[in-house]
C-alpha cells in the first residue's frame, strides 16, 4: 500500500469562498478537526496577509495535535529585495509552524507580466526563499502556481523553476492547477513528465471551474504524485477546490492508498459535517461519500434490489465512511421500501402484516394533504410507532400566545411568545422573545421543557424551510414547513403542513423534540442492555 500525505487547506482556500468567513475561533475548531481525521498536514493560512491570521497563529500554539503538521503559507520574497528583509518571510518564521508552503510563479507570463521581473530573478527568488527557510529548520513545501499553464506555454522554463526549487532544498513540488481548466488525460500526463525529471516527491492541487478537480487530483496519484492538496468539503474560491472527502475514500477504499488513518476514515461523514456546521454552511446532500443522498433510495423496485443485495447498488457500505443507507419515503416508494423502515423499530413486522397497509394508507393520505416525508424521517418514524401502538406523548400543550411587534432597533426581537405544556401533572408556563414569531415560539418551548428534558438543551434547529403548495391561493394556501435539527451528534428533519405558517411550524417543532427524547430513551435502554 502506497502513503499519500494529504494537505487541507480549508482554512486558506476555503476561507476565501463566496459567502465563507472564519473567524479565529472557528479556525481553531476545524484545526481540530482536520487534526482528528487524521490528514497529515493543515494549512493554516498566511501569517502576513491580516491581522486575524497574525491572532489565528498566535492562539492555535495552545493546541496539541496528534496527526497533522500546521503549515504556515506565503509567497517567495519579492523581486529586487533580500529574502531576509521581506517583511512576509518574517511573518512566516514569527508563525513558528514546522512547516511552510512557498508559491512561486513557473509561468513565464506571469514572471514578465504579473510580477514585472525577469525569468532569471524569478528563479532567484524561488532559490532564496526556499533555502533561506531549510536553514531555519522549516520542512519547505513549493506550491508551484499556474504550473499546467506554464508547461504548456513554455515547458522548458517551468521544469527549470521546478528544478531550482529542488536544488534549494524544497521537500516536495505541488504543482497548482490554478485555473481550473486542465483535462485529467493532459494533468496525467504532465505528471507523469515532471516525476521523471525531479528526484523530491511530487504533489497536485487542483480547483473545480471544470468540475474536474477530484478527477484531476486523482489522475496526478496515478502518475505517482504522493501529496494530494484540497479542503475536506471542495470549498474555494470560484467553483471550489478538490474535494478531499471524495478523494480520501476513493484513494483508500478503492486503490489501497493510505491517506489516513484506517481507524479515522469511518468519521469521515461526521467530520465533513462539523466542518460545515462550523462554516455555517449547509453540506451538499449529493455530495459522494458524506453527503445526506449518498446513499439514499428511493425508487420501489430499486430499493427491493438494494435489501436484498446492497453491494450491486452501492459502490461501497455506507458503514465504510460513517454514513447511513436512507430509504425514501415517496409516492413512488414501495412496499419493501416501508417495510425496512417499519422493522427498524418492530423488527417481526411481515410483508403482509396489516400494520404495513395502515401505514401506506396513512402516508397516502397525508401526501394527499401536502405533507412530503422523503427529507423528514423523523416524522416519518413518528407516524409509524403511532401506528403500532409504540407511541406515547412526552407533554401536551395547555396553550400558547404570540405577540407581535415592531421590531427593536438595538436587538432585532420583533415576537414573543407565552406558553404553558403539561408533563403529567406537571404544568409548566414560560416566555420567550424572537427573531419573528416562529423563533419566538420555538424558544419558548424548549424554555418550558428543558424543566422537565435537560436533554434538550443541546438541541437547536440548523435547517427551516418553507414552501408554499398552492400558489392560486394566495394568502390562503398551505405550506409545508421542513426543519433539520441537530444535538451535536445526530441530524434529523420533521415537517408539518397546514394554512397557517405557525401552525405548521408548530407540528414540526413537537415532532422534532418528540424524536430526540424517543431517541435517547432507546440509547439508554441499549446502554443498560
Amino acid at each position: 500500500m502506497k502513503t499519500i500525505a494529504v494537505l487541507d487547506s480549508t482554512l486558506r482556500d476555503g476561507g476565501q469562498a463566496e459567502g465563507i468567513s472564519f473567524s479565529v475561533s472557528d479556525k481553531l475548531k476545524i484545526v481540530s478537526t482536520l487534526d482528528e481525521l487524521g490528514v497529515g498536514y493543515i494549512e493554516a493560512g498566511n501569517p502576513g496577509s491580516n491581522p486575524k491570521d497574525l491572532e489565528f497563529f498566535r492562539e492555535v500554539k495552545k493546541l496539541t495535535l496528534k496527526n497533522s503538521k500546521l503549515t504556515a503559507f506565503g509567497s517567495t520574497r519579492r523581486r529586487d529585495i533580500k529574502v531576509e528583509e521581506d517583511a512576509n518571510i518574517k511573518s512566516l518564521l514569527e508563525a513558528d509552524t514546522p512547516v511552510v508552503a512557498i508559491f512561486g510563479k513557473t509561468w513565464d507570463f506571469h514572471v514578465t507580466e504579473i510580477i514585472k521581473t525577469t525569468l532569471e530573478e524569478n528563479l532567484q527568488m524561488i532559490y532564496d526563499t526556499i533555502s533561506y527557510l531549510k536553514k531555519q529548520g522549516k520542512e519547505v513545501i513549493f506550491d508551484a502556481e499556474h504550473f499546467f499553464d506554464g508547461y504548456k506555454h513554455n515547458k522548458a522554463y517551468a521544469i527549470e523553476a521546478l528544478l531550482k526549487a529542488e536544488a534549494a532544498g524544497a521537500d516536495c513540488l505541488a504543482l497548482c492547477e490554478t485555473n481550473g481548466g486542465a483535462f485529467p488525460d493532459e494533468v496525467y500526463e504532465i505528471v507523469k513528465d515532471v516525476v521523471s525529471k525531479v528526484n523530491i516527491p511530487i504533489g497536485i492541487h487542483t480547483h473545480d471551474d471544470t468540475g474536474l478537480g477530484v478527477a484531476n487530483s486523482m489522475m496526478a496519484v496515478f502518475a505517482g504524485a504522493t501529496h494530494v492538496q484540497g479542503t475536506l468539503v471542495g470549498f474555494g474560491e470560484r467553483c471550489g477546490n478538490a474535494n478531499l472527502s471524495t478523494i480520501i475514500p476513493n484513494l483508500q477504499l478503492k486503490r489501497d492508498y493510505v491517506c489516513i488513518p484506517e481507524k479515522n476514515i469511518k468519521k469521515l461523514t461526521s467530520l465533513a459535517i462539523r466542518v460545515s456546521e462550523i462554516a455555517n454552511v449547509t453540506l451538499k446532500e449529493q455530495m459522494p461519500y458524506v453527503g445526506k443522498s449518498a446513499f439514499a433510495h428511493k425508487a420501489g423496485m430499486h430499493i427491493d434490489g438494494v435489501t436484498k443485495a446492497s453491494h450491486s447498488f452501492e459502490h461501497v457500505s455506507p458503514a465504510s465512511v460513517g454514513n447511513e443507507r436512507r430509504f425514501l419515503m415517496s409516492e413512488v416508494a414501495g412496499r419493501s421500501t416501508i417495510l425496512e423502515k417499519i422493522r427498524r423499530i418492530a423488527p417481526d413486522t411481515s410483508k403482509d402484516d396489516p400494520v404495513t397497509s395502515v401505514i401506506i394508507n396513512r402516508i397516502k393520505e397525508l401526501e394527499h394533504k401536502g405533507y412530503q416525508f422523503e427529507g423528514a424521517d423523523g416524522t416519518f418514524e413518528l407516524l409509524v410507532r403511532k401506528a403500532l401502538g409504540k407511541y406515547k406523548p412526552f407533554f401536551d400543550l395547555e396553550e400558547f400566545k404570540i405577540i407581535g411587534e415592531e421590531p427593536s432597533k438595538t436587538q432585532g426581537i420583533s415576537s414573543s411568545a407565552i406558553i404553558k405544556v403539561r408533563v403529567e401533572d406537571k404544568v409548566e408556563m414560560t416566555a420567550a422573545e424572537g427573531e419573528g414569531p416562529v423563533n419566538a415560539l420555538d424558544s419558548a418551548l424548549r424554555k418550558a421543557l428543558e424543566v422537565f428534558y435537560p436533554e434538550l438543551k443541546s438541541v437547536h434547529l440548523t435547517d427551516y424551510k418553507v414552501r408554499v403548495l398552492d400558489t392560486k391561493l394566495a394568502t390562503a394556501a398551505k405550506v409545508r414547513v421542513l426543519l433539520e435539527s441537530t444535538d451535536g451528534e445526530d441530524y434529523w428533519s420533521t415537517v408539518g403542513v397546514s394554512t397557517d405558517i405557525i401552525e405548521a411550524s408548530w407540528i414540526a417543532l413537537v415532532d422534532s423534540i418528540e424524536y430526540k427524547l424517543i431517541k435517547d430513551i432507546e440509547k439508554k435502554f441499549k446502554a443498560y442492555l
